[in-house]
């Protein structure tokens, strides 16, 4: 899929690709390795800012699913930047969604659809995943979603 492509899916969303984050700790957010580009956990940013709560405190379902597609813009982002454009995504292979929510919200499978639903909104068949969606009780930054992805690469 080419970069242009990419846009012009997201531009049917409403939506636009932010710039890829710095780390804020001893990491990379992209690693090339064997045929596939790991993404480092991605804090829900929305329109610039950092999204931050709990879900079943004080975000409700919707606000997480908002989160957790700032999360997946910005695992876009990431790709992009790491391997310059769109061009050798052959496959979203697997998300791994972190909620932070209390110990009775059990709708975490939905917020992290947020970030699932936008890869298949882009890559159509090519972003069908597998996924977790997992609740924990504090996320980086008090953020209120993470995820983290796994991307088969053409080979060049």
């Amino acid at each position: 899929m080419t970069d242009a492509e990419v846009e012009a899916k997201l531009a049917e969303l409403g939506l636009t690709l932010p710039a890829a984050a710095a780390p804020v700790a001893a990491y990379v957010p992209v690693v090339v390795s064997g045929g596939h580009a790991f993404v480092s956990g991605q804090v829900s940013f929305v329109d610039g800012a950092l999204l931050k709560g709990r879900l079943g405190e004080d975000l409700t379902v919707e606000d997480g699913i908002r989160a957790a597609q700032g999360c997946g813009l910005m695992i876009l982002a990431q790709l992009k930047a790491a391997l310059g454009s769109f061009d050798r995504v052959e496959r979203i292979v697997k998300l791994g969604g972190f909620v932070n929510c209390t110990g009775d919200f059990t709708d975490q499978p939905k917020v992290v659809n947020g970030a699932s639903e936008l890869m298949v909104a882009v890559f159509g068949e090519a972003g069908k995943h597998a996924r977790a969606a997992v609740g924990v009780p504090s996320l980086p930054l008090g953020c209120a979603v993470e995820v983290d992805a796994i991307v088969a690469l053409r080979a060049d």
